[in-house]
C-alpha cells in the first residue's frame, strides 16, 4: 500500500493523487486503505516517515566507521546519492512534495534533515579533532559547514541529468574537502579588509 502511495504521490503530487488510484495500484479496496490509514493526510505522513527513515538508515550504514575523516565523509555522501538515485519516488516526496505542500509535512522533512545535518556535523567535528584544529574555529564553523554540505547534496540529488551517484559524490568531495582541509589546518579565506564581528564574552 505504501509503495503504491509513494509512486502516486511522486508522480502526480499530493493534491492530485487520489485514494482511489492508490487503492487500485495497491490491489486493495478503498475502504481497506482508510481502515489502516484514516485519511489522505495520514497516508502521506506515513510515506514521508518511511522514506525518511530509510534514507537516514542508508546514510548511516554507508559510512565507513574507523576510516580516515575524508573516507567517512565520502562514503556517507556516496550512500546518500546512491540511495536517492535508486529511490527517485521517495526522494521526490521528501525533497519536492512534502516541502511544498506545507505543514505538518514540511515539519516531518525538516526533522529528518536536522538529523542528517547533525550526523554530518559529527563527521566534520571528528575531522577537526583529528587535525587538531583550533577549537574556537571548529566551534564557529563546523555546524555551518554541515548545513552547507547537506544543502549542496540535496541540490545535486535533485538535479536532472546523467550524473551517477558516484559522480555526484566525487563532485561534492572535490568542492568541499579542499576547503575543509584548509580550514582544519587553520588556513581560512577572508575578503580583503574583512574583520570578523567580535564574539560575546571574548
Amino acid at each position: 500500500m505504501l509503495d503504491a502511495a509513494v509512486a502516486a504521490f511522486a508522480r502526480r503530487g499530493y493534491r492530485a493523487a487520489s485514494m482511489d488510484e492508490i487503492a487500485v495500484a495497491a490491489g486493495v479496496s478503498k475502504p481497506l486503505v482508510y481502515l489502516y490509514l484514516n485519511s489522505k493526510d495520514d497516508l502521506f505522513t506515513a510515506c514521508i516517515r518511511r522514506e525518511a527513515e530509510a534514507l537516514k538508515a542508508a546514510v548511516r550504514a554507508s559510512v565507513e566507521v574507523g576510516a580516515p575523516a575524508d573516507r567517512q565523509l565520502w562514503s556517507g555522501l556516496l550512500g546518500f546519492f546512491e540511495y536517492t538515485a535508486a529511490h527517485p519516488d521517495g526522494w521526490t516526496i521528501l525533497y519536492s512534495q512534502a516541502r511544498t505542500v506545507g505543514e505538518p509535512f514540511a515539519d516531518e522533512v525538516a526533522a529528518m534533515r536536522a538529523e542528517i545535518v547533525e550526523f554530518v556535523r559529527g563527521l566534520i567535528a571528528a575531522a577537526a579533532r583529528d587535525a587538531e584544529c583550533d577549537e574556537e574555529l571548529a566551534e564557529r564553523e563546523v555546524a555551518a559547514l554541515a548545513h552547507a554540505l547537506v544543502g549542496a547534496a540535496e541540490s545535486l540529488a535533485g538535479r536532472p541529468g546523467p550524473a551517477t551517484g558516484r559522480e555526484n559524490a566525487a563532485t561534492l568531495m572535490n568542492f568541499a574537502w579542499s576547503g575543509l582541509a584548509n580550514l582544519m589546518s587553520g588556513h581560512t579565506w577572508t575578503p580583503s579588509g574583512f574583520r570578523p564581528t567580535p564574539r560575546a564574552g571574548r
